[in-house]
């Protein structure tokens, strides 16, 4: 069966996430009030990061399984780590927890014991800046993904494939997206292809249509590619979303059409949801 790699340091994997930052990005989602989708999806992937370092710290050391990279697409695509890792695509999860921009005082409410809310302060670190301005070039970020883990699979030709997590608001300018998905997704470790996921963020108060496994259950002709574009999920993914509520049949892709900001972290969880693998 593939997708059953060990996830180990000597045979880590992969997570690369391609983050629309076009102009469209600074709208805001549908039924939030205010909440931009630069804003919305640079603190969804700065937990994210957070929780990718936590799930492979032991004590106070950082076990590289995973290597991980954020690239950024607008009028051209790049790395779109801060810090160190700006200068490179992919980084080991240590590289990560060592080297966030900044750390950020934050406040949450949280239960007092007497029937009230009080806030809480939190430190939050950043990795990753919200930007929104100029074009979509999707075709151009999936091509530099293609690269950066063709590299990859090159050093770890049997790791668990690698997972790329695409998260736009709006179709390609720059090309045939189909086109580039399918250079993207022939890459695989001796494991499977790699899985290729995409999350279509909405200005509208819609509901989310999240992880359909037919192109019949979608609207339009942009939800029916951005559904060919993505792979189905494996078996634990498909399972971890089962467990965690969602209405999954047999054959599922990984793809959220319409995603509010709840629908992204979720579809982020699931994405990145590897643990019976890990050791």
């Amino acid at each position: 069966m593939p997708y059953e790699a060990e996830i180990s340091r000597t045979n880590p994997t992969c997570f690369l996430f391609l983050i629309d930052q076009s102009g469209s990005m600074s709208q805001p989602f549908g039924g939030e009030s205010g909440k931009r989708k630069s804003d919305g999806v640079a603190d969804a992937m700065n937990r994210l990061l957070q929780t990718l370092v936590f799930r492979t710290a032991k004590g106070e050391v950082i076990l590289d399984r995973y290597h991980v990279g954020v690239i950024g697409y607008r009028d051209h695509a790049q790395g779109a780590l801060a810090g160190l890792a700006a200068q490179q695509l992919l980084v080991p999860i240590s590289e990560i927890a060592n080297h966030p921009v900044r750390i950020e005082q934050r406040t949450k409410k949280v239960e007092d014991g007497a029937g009230g809310l009080v806030d809480q302060t939190f430190q939050f670190p950043v990795w990753f800046e919200a930007t929104a301005g100029g074009r979509t070039a999707m075709c151009e970020a999936l091509d530099l993904a293609q690269q950066a883990v063709g590299r990859f699979i090159g050093e770890h030709p049997d790791c668990f494939p690698p997972i790329v997590v695409n998260i736009t608001d709006g179709e390609a300018t720059d090309g045939d997206a189909e086109a580039a998905a399918s250079r993207l997704k022939a890459i695989a470790s001796s494991d499977g292809n790699l899985l290729l996921f995409n999350a279509h963020l909405s200005s509208r108060s819609e509901q989310p249509i999240q992880f359909p496994n037919s192109e019949s259950q979608l609207p339009d002709l942009y939800a029916r590619l951005l559904f060919r574009l993505s792979s189905p999920l494996p078996p634990g993914m498909w399972k971890q979303a089962k467990t965690s509520g969602l209405p999954v049949a047999e054959g599922a892709r990984g793809f959220v059409f319409n995603a509010d900001l709840v629908s992204v972290i979720q579809f982020l969880d699931i994405g990145t949801r590897v643990d019976k693998n890990v050791r």
